[in-house]
Parts: C-alpha cells; structure tokens; sequence
C-alpha cells in the first residue's frame, strides 16, 4: 500500500523541450504551468474521517459555475476556479484555507506522479491499438490486418478481456517516478523528465510519488 501524499498541484500542460546538464548532456522535459492552487477545504479525520486539502485553479466566469459551487467559493471567500481536485495528507492543519500553492512546492530531484487524459485517438484496429503484428501484404495472403482468432472452440464465446480493435486514448493515465528537473516559482513553471500524459493545454495532476 503507497504512502499518503504529502504534496500535490494542479497544472496545465505547455509542451515538450530539452535541458542541458553541466556536462552539456541533454534531457528532454515537459514544461508545465504548476499552480498558483488556492486551498478551498481541509478535511480531518473528525469532521470527514480522514485527511485531505480540497485546491481549485485557474479562475473561471462566474456565469459558468452553479450557485450551489458558488457557494462553495464563497464560503472559502476565494473566486470561483475551473478546476477542483483533492489531495490526501497526512494533517490537513499545517493548511489555512484560502493559502495559495504553489510551483516551488516542489523542488529540483523530487520525484513525482504525473496524472492526466491521454489523447483520444478514435477507433483503432488492433495492429495500433495493441501492437499485433500483421499477415503477408501479398495479393494470395488475403490476411492482412483483420485480428484473427478470437477464442477457444469450446466455450463459443469470446472471453472477456480479449484484445480487439476499439477505442483508443482518452483514458486517464498516471506515469509514475518522474523526476522535477527544474523549478521557476516565479513564474509557477516546473520542467519535468520525460513525457506526461495529454495533450498541450492538458489538466494534470502532480503529486509526490507514493514509490519513493
């Protein structure tokens, strides 16, 4: 079982670039604008049963949330966000309501879990979708492309779980272990290594990873 998270963040997803190390190696890293958050709600194990700080980010038009949100903000006298999401801790009453999170939450070498929608790809047959490999490409073979068998002669069914064409992308997808390469607090940017989920412009969410 992980460990309760410590620290997390919203972010937007800018794109990808690449950073040298001091012995000009490079490394590619995803840009992403991490926070400001601005805490709404703490939850303690007396009031809730356990430990949690609810965050929003980035503002949004007041025309567009429902009165029963708006009430929410102003509860939390903050304007009303786009985005709400929760994240477990270990006390919520090192947090005041309305505290501003932000990027330097993080620091060079940390090592994080990056969650966000993949990208939504439409259907798929079953060479993109999982890797199968395909028939001859020769007029006689007439098997080029199509799945091939789907199951045992026996039952008459397919077995759930088969691997068929469909859907492909837009699932909610976590990478785990990456590692913080860079910190701009003051411009609420952090450079992560390797790729994350979604595309550009894509929500995220970061937390400090629960494989440390």
């Amino acid at each position: 079982m992980g460990s309760t998270v410590q620290k997390g963040l919203l972010g937007i997803k800018l794109g990808m670039t690449q950073v040298f190390d001091e012995n000009d190696r490079a490394t590619a890293v995803t840009v992403v604008e991490a926070g400001p958050c601005i805490v709404l709600q703490k939850k303690t194990v007396a009031s809730d049963g356990y430990e949690a700080i609810q965050v929003g980010f980035v503002a949004a038009k007041e025309r567009n949330v429902s009165k029963p949100v708006k009430g929410h903000f102003a509860k939390a006298n903050v304007k009303p966000m786009r985005f709400i999401a929760e994240f477990r801790v270990d006390n919520a009453d090192l947090y005041e309501v309305g505290q501003e999170l932000t990027a330097d939450t993080f620091k060079e070498g940390d090592l994080i879990d990056v969650t966000g929608v993949s990208k939504g790809k439409g259907f798929a047959g079953g060479i993109k979708r999982h890797n199968f490999q395909r028939g001859g490409m020769a007029h006689g073979s007439k098997y080029h492309r199509r799945p091939g068998s789907l199951g045992a002669k026996g039952p008459a069914r397919v077995f759930k779980g088969r691997k068929l064409p469909g859907r492909l992308g837009g699932r909610r997808v976590t990478v785990q272990r990456l590692k913080v390469v860079r910190v701009y607090p003051e411009r609420n940017v952090i450079l992560i290594q390797g790729a994350v989920p979604g595309p550009r412009r894509g929500l995220l969410t970061i937390r400090n990873t629960v494989k440390a």
